[in-house]
């Protein structure tokens, strides 16, 4: 069995954040083939779980950079957490920086998801975060934390070198980037690639190939454990130099055109 290993955000969705009719129908075309199809993101289950396109297909699902993986029926397989005092201590590193950071939880976003802010202005997400009380979260029975993400305005950017220079070493926690102004932080145990591998013996399954399709950093993980790795043709230089192949861009259905061109239909 081959399986298709597919990140949303820059891979599958354009920048219009939609999947694409040419995509859907190579997606379809793929699981009545038999292939298994998972889609492997930073985003939560929540974000995930609102296309339709997806809806349709019932495809297991990797969440929040390998956190938490759910089975094509949308049951929990497996999930791991940071703790209360790793957070507790990367927090403040990542707050007199100055970047923006959400917390991804069991019981949501705080303040909120990435999504919710990605077609905002740099003065409209100042305001979501300013001021804004992170202790609240901890109010919530039975908390877990699942990722931290922190951004930087995007004329910023070194705000994002400068997290990870002070973080790297310091915690046993797993951090890669999946734009340029971001770097995220989640679980040792978790990451795209570790995911893939973990998904395989929970379901008893082993893949033949994989391909796996990215266009950030934090698909680098996922590249490591594929048979083939494809990055977008919007993907930054340095993560194309880490695939296998390159394909057309999100916005010229990238995803459908690498199928078509690995599978020679």
């Amino acid at each position: 069995m081959k399986c298709f290993s597919i990140d949303l955000d820059g891979t599958l969705l354009n920048t219009q954040h939609e999947i694409s009719q040419e995509n859907f129908k190579v997606l379809q075309y793929l699981q009545e083939q038999g292939h298994s199809i998972i889609i492997n993101t930073g985003r939560a289950f929540e974000d995930v779980i609102k296309f339709e396109a997806l809806k349709k297909i019932e495809t297991p699902i990797i969440c929040i950079n390998g956190t938490v993986l759910y089975s094509n029926t949308r049951d929990v397989l497996y999930e791991a957490s940071l703790s209360t005092s790793i957070y507790k201590e990367l927090f403040p590193i990542l707050k007199e920086i100055g970047l923006w950071i959400m917390v991804y939880t069991n019981q949501g976003g705080f303040p909120c998801r990435n999504p919710m802010i990605q077609d905002k202005s740099d003065e409209e997400i100042e305001r979501v975060f300013h001021n804004y009380d992170y202790n609240q979260m901890f109010e919530n029975d039975n908390l877990k934390i699942y990722k931290v993400m922190a951004v930087s305005r995007k004329d910023q950017l070194e705000k994002i070198d400068l997290a990870k220079r002070a973080i790297e070493g310091k915690f046993e926690i797993s951090m890669a980037s999946s734009h340029p102004n971001n770097v995220e932080f989640t679980s040792i145990e978790a990451n795209k690639g570790t995911a893939l591998l973990c998904y395989q013996q929970l379901v008893n399954l082993d893949f033949d190939e994989i391909f796996a399709f990215g266009d950030g950093g934090n698909d680098l993980a996922q590249f490591k454990v594929a048979t083939t790795s494809v990055a977008m043709g919007n993907a930054p230089f340095s993560i194309q130099q880490e695939a296998d192949t390159i394909t057309k861009t999100n916005d010229k259905d990238g995803f459908a055109y690498a199928v078509r061109h690995l599978l020679n239909i």
